[in-house]
């Protein structure tokens, strides 16, 4: 062999670019191969299963034809309260659909939300299970996605009664408070300068310093390991991961697990519930350092001492599963629903000038002029202020489609059947916007509250921003609460005004979460104390 004939070590590093190319290509072409075998050896499964369905239940809620496999996934879109609320409209009030071969029941008006909620809040009151709520509660053993059962009912009593009694509601009210001051104090700062605010920042951080100081006995203030911009990042990572869509809840025989894998929804899954754990790991060290002073005796300190002890609750110990899946409900469903309530009010005012006027008149006149300090005693003097806080829940309910059900025994809504192991998901948003229970529906009135029986607080079926029946939110009297606090201090101390060159037109509506739903581009507005 002559050595122009002797490959050179450039050809064979092109060699095994070319062989390692060729691998990766057989890899992919295998794994595609296996996805659609799988598609292939399921597909009778799946005309079966649907035919069973459709001629063993009787009378069905109408709905959208589906394809083989998908189901009625394909018609959905990113925003899943709109897209719902769209198909309604054509398929009525309960509308039937399958998430793959998951059966699932749209429930978009009051008087069906009624008989699910009342009527068979029994027999509904279950939770699907489901990849990621499996992964944040911990298995289950939290309160807000656990299943219905004794152990369910325990831990809601343990955290009614550490947590969010009445009596716990009026021994946190210093908290409350404080955090409302401070709040205050960041605000004038840059009411001096004149300078615009992010209120989704400002308004997010005295959310989450309330929480985590009821619940955790963690003043964040005070923290060397706490970083609010990174705190606000990891709840909106766990709500994006925690609402999002995993092939493996609707797809059996291990189709669902390929193609999450495949996709890298299952890695991006385990990761974000790995930071969150991690918090809450540093949360509960910083907890047991000796020494270590707390505001008051939270949560934590509570369970701490049941685990030590190997106390039980009902039939179970408690463990350090229970402990975290109570954090992180608090922590997921406390901090940002709050912010994102006062968040949707303060726009709608800014774009509303007439209502924010009047309601800072009503609030001023009421409370008096040069007041140093709003304290909780207050909020049962503006009644105009719990009028605007209706509507904004009307209009922006935090989480527009409830917590899903799931019916543990066939039962009728509306007269239709509804088999049993159905997910059964209540669309808030449309029953908002329902014109048979509001005039007018898409205008913010507030006005339409004035000599309204209906409230927020689960007996008026056509306003559900916290739920009702036995899965109620526990936490709602302390989320009000926080609510009205924080809103009547940005309202009673500052004027608020767009930006320089920007008109009411301009602010920007879209939404934005899969599993609370915020508003997408920040609210900006610029601060002026009050000259009284």
């Amino acid at each position: 062999m002559s050595i122009n004939n002797v490959p050179s070590a450039t050809h064979y590093s092109s060699l095994q670019n070319i062989n390692n190319n060729l691998q990766r290509k057989k890899k992919q072409i295998k794994s595609r191969m296996s996805i659609f075998l799988y598609f292939l050896l399921l597909l009778p499964l799946f005309f079966i299963f649907f035919k069973r369905l459709s001629t063993s239940k009787g009378k069905l809620p109408p709905g959208p034809q589906g394809l083989p496999i998908i189901g009625n996934l394909h018609q959905l879109g990113k925003s899943l309260h709109r897209s719902f609320h769209k198909l309604s409209q054509n398929y009525g009030p309960v509308m039937f659909l399958h998430f793959g071969v998951v059966p699932v029941v749209v429930v978009s008006t009051r008087e069906a939300a009624e008989e699910v909620l009342k009527t068979h809040d029994l027999e509904t009151c279950t939770r699907p299970k489901l990849t990621a709520t499996k992964l944040f509660s911990y298995n289950y053993k939290d309160i807000g996605f656990a299943q219905y059962g004794d152990d369910w009912r325990e831990m809601r009593k343990l955290a009614m009664l550490e947590l969010f009694s009445s009596k716990k509601l009026k021994a946190f009210r210093y908290i409350r408070e404080e955090e409302s001051e401070f709040l205050v104090k960041k605000l004038s700062k840059s009411a001096e300068t004149q300078t615009k605010v992010d209120l989704r920042k400002a308004l997010f951080s005295y959310t989450a310093s309330i929480i985590c100081r009821l619940a955790f006995g963690q003043n964040f203030h005070e923290c060397d390991f706490v970083d609010m911009d990174k705190v606000e990042e990891l709840v909106l990572e766990s709500e994006t991961n925690l609402g999002s869509f995993a092939f493996t809840d609707f797809f059996p025989a291990g189709l669902g697990w390929v193609i999450d894998r495949i996709s890298g929804q299952h890695s991006e899954l385990h990761k974000a519930f790995a930071r969150l754990s991690n918090f809450f790991q540093h949360v509960i060290d910083d907890h047991l350092k000796p020494g270590q002073s707390q505001d008051h005796s939270d949560i934590i300190g509570v369970m701490l001492d049941m685990i030590n002890k190997e106390s039980k609750v009902g039939s179970f110990e408690v463990t350090y599963d229970h402990l975290k899946g109570v954090m992180s409900d608090v922590f997921l469903a406390g901090v940002n629903a709050g912010a994102i309530t006062m968040i949707w009010a303060m726009t709608e005012l800014a774009r509303h000038p007439r209502v924010m006027k009047k309601l800072q008149q009503e609030i001023r006149a009421t409370l008096g002029d040069n007041k140093e300090k709003i304290t909780e005693q207050d909020l049962e003097k503006v009644h105009y202020l719990k009028l605007v806080i209706e509507e904004t829940f009307r209009l922006h309910p935090p989480a527009p489609l409830l917590l899903p059900r799931e019916t543990m025994s066939d039962l009728k809504i509306q007269g239709y059947n509804i088999p049993k192991n159905t997910m059964i998901e209540i669309n808030t948003y449309s029953i908002g916007r329902d014109p048979n229970c509001w005039e007018n529906p898409n205008d913010f009135n507030p006005e339409r509250f004035i000599d309204s029986p209906v409230e927020y607080k689960g007996q008026h079926y056509e306003l559900l921003p916290f739920g009702a029946g036995r899965r109620i939110c526990p936490g709602m009297a302390t989320g009000i609460t926080i609510v009205e606090l924080g809103l009547l201090n940005v309202l009673y101390f500052f004027d608020w005004s767009l930006p320089d060159g920007m008109k009411i037109e301009d602010i920007d509506m879209e939404e934005a979460g899969a599993f609370v739903i915020a508003k997408k581009v920040p609210l900006e507005l610029v601060p002026t104390l009050h000259q009284w």
